[in-house]
């Protein structure tokens, strides 16, 4: 879906940025030009830069919990 038509960006480009390490509006701003000509497109992006934030986070707390072995010490 294009999140923003003034500089045809889609969901999946922002998704592909976070993967690079953008976490915040200002960086995507600066990386992709979301929200730099008329504006209309921040509160989508925004809401897309934290559902993908949460699910990071959810993803990291899931591999910490499935892939942390006990070690076990003599």
């Amino acid at each position: 879906m294009i999140v923003c038509v003034c500089n045809n960006i889609s969901d999946r480009e922002i998704r592909q940025a976070m993967e690079f390490g953008i976490t915040s509006m200002d960086e995507l701003r600066d990386a992709l030009g979301v929200a730099t000509c008329c504006g209309q497109c921040f509160s989508c992006a925004e809401d897309i830069l934290n559902e993908q934030l949460a699910a990071q986070a959810a993803a990291a707390d899931l591999q910490e919990t499935v892939l942390k072995r006990p070690v076990f010490t003599n």
